[in-house]
């Protein structure tokens, strides 16, 4: 496992953890809002009309409103990035991260209107009469190519497990184990049996259900982190200093925070913000593809919206709730995870400032100081080495080794700083936290009290379950797109094992894997809207053209478009 793990690693830092993806994101979107002279602030009014049906005409092709469409793709993006996400990335990069997830929204507003249009102006109808739509059909019948296409629809498949699945269901069990004490693996099974009741048998009541659950939870959600940042009221002001005070520089050296550069604060804080709101992903314009428009423009301008409600109000709201609560930087008890372990050969103080950074040094470059290879010695649980153990890129504190629940005593080899346990054993100490468990621990600290708790575990539980449902179908029109309907089945059998593991899974591992796959979907697409930028340039003119139009005959008493 812990091959796998440096595997992805490798492949995470020159893909999704590289410099060059970022760019190119936040580049695409960059560019796109300077070509279309700021749409997300010039279009957004319209955006609200059109989403409320104010431009709807009777005789416009596909199954479902352009609200629907809005809810659903929005199920398939609030989700784990908006609870576990965000703590992640101010787990690595410190508040500063929480900047940069917000300047991919706004940049991410353009990049989602622009590949909604294009994908749902060559959208199609299936054999069956339903609507598939999606980036790999602009790939295929307007670029006339058709390895590119193939290539995304690979990419979506092995994205809804990297995005839908397993870092939904790995968060939902984390934050059950952490509130509750529920077993992972009983997690796993019994919501992994739901997902197959839904994607499989087709029961659709649970789904149902499930939509009329996540509005109400959002609300609980919102009023519950206005309960935490109001109850630390007197930290509101200096968590908003800090997200931009070390914008450039890097956040330093905090608590159990060990700092981090300005490259990684910016890196983590952009690759979070795509999983959050998924703009430049493509995987909205295949949940866009079947809403009623006459007007590719007008269903782009829906889309609009997603990346504002998504990372701009709601990650907001949970980032204000991590720094106002002080949690982001506290050493908590936990028990470790095996990929976020790592035990250097030398003894290091976080009171000597050297000590420090060249830590820091060694967690965001991989040199200076060494890891240790050896034989650890290990009394009542007790390290006995003089070793410094570092977990969750924190240095751990009051570490204890068990073999099934009782303190160890022996020798535990060590492997390049990697421990060597049997399956039996685990350590667990003080440390820094991150993901779910670290916004479980946030909402504890108001009037709320665990109950607080409960809020973050049902919401994720909703969220992460609903978002695991809307990519699952992401996939099923990927593999579609490949293989013909008969595939289907198989793939959803899959989806759902891979579900289940997840839910016992490292954590860490998860949200690599979950980096790789995201942006192995975006790189050809955002390429794609940016061959196309010409016509995307043409079909906001013509939807404007018209749109004047529209006003016109309305002022008259007369509606265009019945």
């Amino acid at each position: 496992m812990q091959q796998f793990s440096d595997i992805l690693q490798k492949i995470d830092s020159f893909i999704g953890g590289s410099q060059w993806f970022v760019f190119l994101l936040l580049g695409t979107g960059l560019f796109f809002t300077l070509y279309l002279k700021f749409p997300q602030i010039r279009y957004f009014g319209a955006a609200l009309k059109i989403v409320r049906g104010k431009f709807d005409s009777k005789g416009d092709k596909g199954d479902t409103s352009h609200f629907q469409a809005l809810t659903t793709a929005l199920s398939g993006t609030v989700g784990t990035g908006n609870i576990a996400g965000v703590a992640l990335a101010i787990h690595l990069g410190g508040p500063a991260a929480l900047f940069w997830m917000l300047v991919t929204a706004f940049l991410g507003m353009t990049t989602k209107f622009v590949e909604v249009t294009i994908s749902h102006k060559y959208r199609e109808t299936t054999s069956d009469g339903t609507i598939a739509g999606g980036p790999m059909y602009y790939m295929k019948k307007r670029l006339k190519l058709p390895w590119m296409a193939a290539i995304f629809a690979v990419a979506t498949i092995f994205s809804s497990f990297g995005t839908g699945s397993l870092p939904q269901i790995n968060s939902i069990s984390n934050s059950a184990f952490a509130t509750f004490g529920i077993n992972k693996i009983l997690t796993g099974a019994v919501l992994a049996v739901l997902l197959g009741f839904v994607i499989i048998g087709g029961i659709k009541r649970i789904a149902k259900v499930t939509s009329r659950l996540v509005p109400l939870m959002a609300l609980i959600y919102f009023i519950g982190a206005l309960a935490v940042i109001a109850f630390n009221y007197q930290n509101i002001w200096p968590s908003l200093v800090s997200i931009v005070d070390d914008l450039f520089t890097g956040t330093a050296a905090s608590g159990g925070f060990l700092g981090a550069g300005f490259a990684f604060a910016f890196n983590r804080g952009v690759n979070r913000g795509l999983f959050s709101n998924e703009a430049g992903q493509g995987s909205a314009p295949i949940a866009h593809a079947a809403a009623r428009a006459h007007e590719p423009v007008s269903e782009g301008m829906v889309a609009l919206l997603e990346p504002f409600i998504d990372t701009i109000i709601i990650c907001t709201l949970t980032g204000l709730t991590l720094l106002a609560s002080g949690v982001w930087n506290e050493k908590l008890d936990n028990r470790f995870q095996q990929a976020d372990m790592l035990i250097m050969a030398e003894a290091y103080s976080e009171s000597k400032p050297d000590d420090v950074l060249e830590l820091k040094h060694f967690l965001q470059h991989g040199d200076g100081a060494e890891t240790y290879t050896g034989d650890m010695e290990v009394e009542a649980g007790e390290i006995v080495t003089p070793v410094t153990f570092l977990h969750a890129r924190s240095v751990a504190e009051d570490v204890k080794l068990y073999n099934n629940d009782d303190l160890f005593s022996g020798k535990i080899s060590v492997d390049d700083g990697k421990p060597r346990l049997e399956a039996s054993m685990y350590f667990e100490g003080k440390s820094l936290i991150h993901s779910a468990p670290l916004t479980t621990e946030a909402f504890s600290k108001s009037w709320l009290g665990n109950w607080g708790r409960y809020i973050v575990t049902i919401g994720l539980l909703l969220f992460a379950f609903s978002t695991a449902i809307s990519w699952s179908y992401y996939g099923d029109r990927a593999v579609t797109f490949l293989f013909g309907l008969k595939y289907v089945n198989y793939y959803r059998i899959i989806y759902v094992i891979g579900f289940f593991l997840a839910s016992f899974a490292d954590t860490t591992i998860v949200w690599i894997f979950s980096g790789i796959t995201i942006a192995f979907m975006t790189i050809p697409n955002l390429i794609g809207i940016l061959i196309l930028h010409k016509e995307i340039k043409f079909e906001v003119d013509v939807f404007w053209q018209e749109w004047k139009a529209w006003l016109r005959l309305k002022k008259s008493g007369k509606f265009p478009m019945d």
